[in-house]
């Protein structure tokens, strides 16, 4: 450009800073969490399921298509708190006790269906 050095130098540190992305960007970077998918998914499993079975001929279809749609707040509380806890906690706090509430579930099922295999 055509300014003197010192002004160049200036004018080159506001160009800089100005197109620094960090200055840039508005939104937060979202945190992924493993409550965060599955409820996503369920989310939109329910209401695709419940779209298609309303869309059935059969009665009962549409009925069970509506009956699932009440199974939507859950999926959408869940996805609530946990946005609640990775803005307080950090997302890897809240991941890695999500992950322990998880596996512990899923010992819980195995568990059940062992005792059900002996009875």
């Amino acid at each position: 450009m055509f300014l003197p050095k010192e002004n160049q130098n200036k004018f080159d540190n506001y160009v800089e800073c100005c197109l620094n992305t960090k200055f840039m960007s508005t939104s937060r970077p979202l945190k992924i969490t493993v409550f965060f998918v599955l409820s996503l998914l369920t989310l939109s499993g329910l209401v695709i399921s419940s779209v298609v079975m309303i869309n059935q001929l059969g009665m009962n279809q549409r009925l069970q298509g509506w009956v699932n749609l009440l199974w939507l707040p859950l999926p959408i509380l869940i996805l609530i708190v946990d946005r609640i806890c990775v803005r307080k906690f950090e997302a890897k706090n809240v991941n890695k006790i999500q992950w322990y509430i998880l596996v512990t579930l899923i010992l819980i099922v195995i568990l059940n269906y062992l005792r059900l295999l002996i009875e």
